[in-house]
């Protein structure tokens, strides 16, 4: 936070129903916890768990999160890969529960009456899907070769990345007026032909860039010009992020370092025509070097718009 504030970024909390990380509740607090400490840096979204799933309670359980949170100052609500690829989110015949399972209806109607953002970040980047050979950048095949347990090519009776998408889809396509950014610019990184037709398609919507970054500048090694036409007529739906987890794994000095690395670069990335090189993939690809008014919306103005820093 003390490189953030010398940088004057801010950070977004986003509180997320993962299975190894502490509960909401406790989520909830380290936020409010930090939100004394560092005033008007610090957004947070809230959530809600899986708990009492199949039962008659578990509708007002959840709806009891979200209003809880929203009432302690979050500024919408998440909703995670948890949903589409928990082996322990099923229905009662056994079948994964999807995003568009009509058990999530009244949550989203409520969000969308009531004009609360929902932020999603559904399925793993199109690679988990494929064998190692195809995927498309080394931190995927590094990972996946690493935990075989999490790469869905090894696992056929999980749904599908496509069904993972169709199914966001048809939420979107459900509920028109429903205020959504599609995370990790719309689980669609592969593609930015891809993001530009759901932009076109869901006017409510918008997306960010944490962590996919890589495969944008992938895309930009075989058609910058392309990219950079992305970048420029979607430039009022595009947010900038990193999503670095400090999991204990790095000193502070070692976080420092990749915080301001990742900064400069991606910097350098949308901001200047410098050769660059990324150690996702080989190859080299030049910077996009946007106008200054696109860089102000990518990097500031859209999530001061969107989510109230």
């Amino acid at each position: 936070m003390k490189l953030a504030q010398k940088y004057d970024a801010r950070f977004l909390s986003i509180n997320t129903d993962i299975p190894f990380f502490d509960p909401l509740e406790e989520q909830q607090q380290i936020v409010h916890d930090l939100l004394e400490k560092y005033p008007g840096s610090i957004r947070y979204f809230t959530s809600f768990d899986t708990t009492y799933w199949n039962t008659p309670q578990w509708l007002p359980h959840a709806m009891k999160q979200i209003k809880s949170g929203l009432e302690k100052g979050a500024v919408g609500v998440k909703i995670w890969k948890n949903i589409g690829m928990d082996p322990g989110v099923k229905d009662q015949d056994g079948n994964f529960v999807l995003l568009d399972d009509p058990r999530f209806d009244p949550i989203y109607q409520y969000l969308s009456e009531n004009n609360i953002l929902l932020i999603g970040h559904q399925g793993e980047p199109r690679n988990c899907w494929l064998p190692l050979e195809e995927m498309t950048v080394d931190s995927d095949r590094n990972y996946f070769s690493a935990h075989p347990e999490y790469h869905m090519h090894l696992l056929p009776e999980y749904p599908t990345y496509e069904q993972q998408m169709q199914a966001r889809d048809a939420v979107l396509d459900k509920f028109p007026n429903l205020k959504y950014v599609g995370l990790h610019l719309f689980s669609m990184e592969w593609s930015i032909d891809q993001v530009a037709e759901r932009l076109d398609k869901y006017p409510n919507s918008k997306t960010d860039l944490a962590e996919r970054i890589c495969h944008v500048q992938l895309q930009a090694k075989e058609d910058a010009e392309k990219v950079k036409d992305f970048f420029i007529k979607y430039q009022d739906r595009i947010i900038y992020g990193t999503d670095v987890i400090d999991d204990g794994s790095m000193n502070e000095k070692e976080l420092i370092e990749r915080f301001e690395s990742l900064w400069n670069s991606h910097w350098d990335f949308f901001a200047t025509n410098k050769t660059m090189t990324a150690p996702e993939f080989k190859g080299e690809f030049k910077g996009l070097q946007l106008p200054e008014t696109v860089l102000q919306k990518i990097f500031y103005q859209n999530a001061v718009d969107t989510y109230g820093f």
